[in-house]
């Protein structure tokens, strides 16, 4: 019974890692666009953009990646295993909490230069003279 539990543990653990890294190449592809958008449109924000759209994917890559982590450890774990789990669930969520916080600084410097700067200067009429 333990065998098949770890099989199929094995199987989940292989579509969780999978779908991290499919979350980083959909996010990298996304970046691309947006920066490509962005240069050839003349967005001010272009870069800003793909870096937010790069940093919420890899984000969602670390989630998976420390889901993979933690069910590799429910089956039969060792103290070495629960160690090494510590480790890098630290290590993850540091580096997933700063992500959030410069993706959140990205946003309000967008948002705060949207409410600023218009997107286009309003356009004059001239006076009509009769």
């Amino acid at each position: 019974m333990e065998e098949t539990i770890q099989a199929v543990i094995g199987v989940v653990i292989l579509v969780v890692e999978s779908l991290g890294a499919a979350a980083v190449a959909v996010g990298a592809v996304a970046a691309v666009v947006l920066l490509v958008r962005g240069w050839l449109g003349g967005d001010r924000h272009g870069i800003t953009r793909a870096r937010v759209a790069l940093g919420r994917a890899l984000a969602l890559a670390l989630e998976f990646q420390l889901a993979a982590d933690v069910l590799a450890t429910a089956v039969a774990p060792t103290w070495d295993m629960i160690g090494r789990l510590a480790a890098i669930a630290a290590i993850r969520t540091a580096l997933n909490h700063f992500l959030a916080k410069e993706i959140a600084e990205q946003q309000e410097v967008m948002a705060r230069d949207e409410d600023v700067l218009p997107a286009r200067p309003a356009r004059r009429r001239a006076a009509r003279v009769d």
